[in-house]
C-alpha cells in the first residue's frame, strides 16, 4: 500500500487506486508531468483491455453490417415489439453475435475510472499539479476545454456505433454525450483527461476494426 495511506482513504477500490498511483508515480519519475503520466497510464490500461475491446468492436462492426436486415425486421413488425425482438435475437444467433459483449470493456474499465478519482482527490502529490492550461488536475478544468473535447469525442464515437433500429432511441442517445459533458465539467480535470484519452484511443481502435470488417 502507498506509504502513509490507509485502506479507507481510497475507498473500497483501494487496491486499484493504489496500483494506479504506483504506475502514475513511476511514470512521473521519468516524465516529470502528472498530466502526461495520466495519459500514459490510460494507454497502459487500454493495452491491458486491448484484445477484449477488439472483440467488442468486432461485434459492433458485424451489427453495423446487419443494419439493413435489422431495418427489414423493424418494418415487418412495426407494431409488435415481441416478434421484432424475437426475430432480432434469432438473427443475432444465426450470425453468432452477442449484442451485450459491446458493453463489457466499458463496464470493466469503470473500476479504474473510480480508482483514479480517489487517487486525484486523496493523493497529496497531485494537489495543485498543473498541466498545460490546467492549474490543478485534482480540480475541475476552469476553462471547460476538456469537458468540451470529451463531448466531441463521444459524438465522434457514436458515428461508429451501430445505429438503433428505433429512431427514437437514436435521438435519445444523441443527448447522452452532452449530458456526460455537463456532468464531467464538475469532475477533477485529471479524471476528464483520463476518459478523454481513453475515448480517443478507443476511437482509433474501433475505426481500425470497423475498416477491417468493412463496416465503415
Amino acid at each position: 500500500l502507498t506509504k502513509g495511506k490507509a485502506f479507507s482513504d481510497y475507498g473500497w477500490l483501494w487496491f486499484i487506486s493504489d496500483l494506479l498511483f504506483q504506475v502514475l508515480n513511476f511514470i512521473h519519475k521519468y516524465l516529470g508531468s502528472w498530466g502526461w503520466s495520466i495519459i500514459m497510464t490510460t494507454l497502459l490500461v487500454k493495452l491491458v483491455f486491448y484484445k477484449m475491446s477488439e472483440s467488442s468492436y468486432r461485434t459492433m462492426a458485424l451489427q453495423r453490417k446487419l443494419k439493413p436486415r435489422l431495418d427489414a425486421i423493424a418494418e415487418r413488425y412495426p407494431d409488435d415489439a415481441e416478434k421484432k425482438n424475437q426475430a432480432t435475437m434469432e438473427l443475432y444467433q444465426k450470425e453468432n453475435i452477442n449484442p451485450l459483449s459491446g458493453c463489457l470493456p466499458t463496464l470493466l474499465q469503470i473500476p479504474f475510472f473510480m480508482g483514479l478519482y480517489y487517487v486525484l482527490i486523496e493523493s497529496i502529490q497531485l494537489r495543485l499539479a498543473s498541466f498545460l492550461w490546467i492549474p490543478d488536475l485534482s480540480s475541475k478544468d476552469p476553462l471547460y476545454i476538456l469537458p468540451i473535447l470529451l463531448t466531441a469525442s463521444m459524438l465522434l464515437m457514436q458515428r461508429l456505433s451501430p445505429p438503433h433500429s428505433d429512431p427514437v432511441q437514436d435521438r435519445a442517445m444523441q443527448v447522452v454525450p452532452i449530458f456526460m459533458g455537463v456532468t464531467f465539467s464538475q469532475f477533477p480535470a485529471g479524471l476528464v483527461l483520463y476518459w478523454l484519452t481513453n475515448n480517443l484511443l478507443s476511437f482509433i481502435q474501433q475505426f481500425y476494426v470497423m475498416r477491417k470488417y468493412q463496416a465503415v
